[in-house]
């Protein structure tokens, strides 16, 4: 799986997660904005801490870290299995 495939998957579980229930095309922005931060970030809680202040900024609504995680420790996991393969 090369960068752009992690990239896509990354994406596509973040539009799943749908943390406001409004539908899985209303995130490309924060989509984009947490992918870019995946590429730096390599633990759970700081990347949580991130896709929170992302998210909130956008739709001006506050998610509990602990769903913030709950998403990090998948993406994270893309992340390594990505290494991984290459």
């Amino acid at each position: 799986m090369d960068s752009i495939e992690m990239n896509r998957k990354a994406v596509w579980t973040l539009q799943e997660w749908d943390p406001f229930d409004i539908g899985v095309d209303s995130y490309d922005a924060e989509a984009a904005d947490v992918v870019a931060d995946l590429q730096t970030i390599d633990h759970p809680s700081e990347l949580a801490k991130r896709i929170q202040t992302i998210y909130e900024h956008s739709f001006e609504q506050w998610i509990p870290l602990e769903k913030c995680v709950e998403i990090s420790y998948k993406l994270i996991a893309l992340k390594y299995e990505m290494k991984c393969i290459i």
